[in-house]
């Protein structure tokens, strides 16, 4: 029996795709081992999302060959997809976007002609979805559903555009049958998820909020997660909607880049930051304490420190319960690395520990609000800490909670009452 060793970089796309290819191989009869000398396949899903995820995706696939010379490295993904041709020697067979579904064909091949493999298809130009399907994953109790890929925003910061294609939906009858499946091997919560989720449905004639209502249905399914959001898809209709279904996690995580409006437009990001402080108005209307969270650049090409200044008064405005914070790494081929007035890395430095700061303080005062509360947690795992077993889980708003028990919990929705920081954990 071939083994196989598959390693994932990037989103939860990527890791969605990685455990999609993984049940393929197991169903084509290959063992999956760990990435690992011993190997005889090693495929690495690459990620381009910045010019350090290149250098990763470059330094995994050198790890492979270097662990065993005569196996066969695939290298798929979005940093293949961008690059083409232009890709390392190490690789025997080069695996686009939208192909790997074909992984167990193309292997196949490659197994009898032995020459090197390059399939690739224009990903700017098709309007296919690639159909992957998942019975189980990695995680025992949460399964995360890709339902969308493509992103039609161009964002002056991103390559995923070009290394994803446009937006490709998903059938909302192909989605249902995966829920039913992970629902009947034990699964209670799902993550809907995908490169620019709120884009769903726009080009098969369907929605977001339609998806949702649909997999609020599925019965053994408690719980529904949504992956990262855009403002714009924050209505009055779609938030009054979700709110009635109590299945729906009071958890959103709402883009946001930057809280100035100047550095918005250089971004490309099709909001004021006025607009986004209603989103989350209109969020907390509807919903009694939901946690939000965002992401936020620092040092975008041109930020000074009256913009900087404007934006860190927005987040801390905003109350969030997590911000992450990234420093503006240039990615070649999109219009910011080409943009004049590059902020030095010192300066993109302190601009984070600014916000990291500010995030963590943010972050401790949602907590403390949960304090002598009751909250329903989905058990995970079992840690052992210096004062005894714990059973580790996430509440509705995913705020990671101990509760103190040697008890297998795991897979079971538990009320456990926060009596202290202590059943907190980061």
């Amino acid at each position: 029996m071939k083994k196989a060793a598959l390693h994932n970089l990037g989103c939860k796309v990527n890791a969605y795709e990685t455990e999609a290819m993984q049940e393929l191989l197991e169903k084509n009869g290959y063992e999956i081992v760990p990435f690992k000398e011993g190997a005889d396949v090693y495929v690495v899903n690459t990620c381009t999302v910045t010019n350090i995820a290149d250098r990763k995706s470059r330094q995994m696939l050198h790890k492979a060959r270097k662990m065993n010379p005569d196996a066969i490295v695939v290298a798929t993904g979005c940093y293949v997809q961008t690059e083409n041709q232009e890709v390392d020697d190490c690789i025997d067979i080069v695996i686009g976007n939208n192909k790997k579904k074909d992984i167990v064909e193309i292997l196949k091949q490659y197994e009898e002609e032995r020459e090197r493999t390059t399939d690739l298809i224009d990903i700017g130009h098709t309007k296919e979805y690639e159909n992957l399907h998942l019975s189980r994953t990695g995680e025992h109790t949460r399964a995360y559903i890709k339902v969308q890929d493509g992103c039609n925003q161009f964002c002056s910061y991103c390559i995923i555009p070009y290394a994803r294609g446009r937006v490709r939906s998903r059938a909302k009858e192909d989605v249902i049958e995966e829920v039913k499946t992970l629902a009947t091997n034990g699964y209670k919560e799902v993550v809907l998820t995908g490169i620019h989720l709120s884009s769903y449905g726009v080009d098969i004639e369907d929605s977001l909020l339609s998806l949702i209502l649909a997999v609020h249905e599925v019965d053994g399914i408690h719980r529904i997660r949504l992956g990262s959001l855009e403002p714009g898809i924050i209505t009055e209709e779609f938030v009054r909607t979700i709110s009635a279904l109590p299945k729906v996690c009071p958890h959103f995580h709402l883009s946001l880049q930057s809280g100035c409006n100047a550095t918005l437009r250089r971004m490309n990001r099709r909001y004021t930051a006025e607009e986004y402080a209603a989103k989350c108005q209109l969020l907390r209307k509807y919903f009694a304490h939901p946690a939000l969270t965002t992401d936020v650049i620092t040092g975008f090409p041109g930020e000074t420190p009256e913009e900087f200044e404007e934006s860190r008064a927005f987040v801390d405005s905003m109350d969030f319960y997590e911000t992450h914070i990234f420093k503006y790494s240039r990615r070649e081929g999109t219009k910011a690395a080409v943009m004049p007035n590059q902020v030095p890395e010192q300066i993109k430095a302190e601009r984070s520990k600014v916000l990291i700061a500010l995030s963590e303080e943010k972050q401790s005062r949602f907590e403390e609000e949960l304090i002598g509360t009751t909250q329903e947690v989905l058990m995970e795992e079992a840690i052992e800490r210096e004062d005894g077993i714990w059973q580790i889980g996430h509440t509705k708003e995913y705020v990671k909670i101990g509760y103190k028990t040697e008890k297998n919990l795991a897979n079971q929705l538990i009320n456990v009452e926060i009596e202290s920081r202590l059943q907190i954990i980061h």
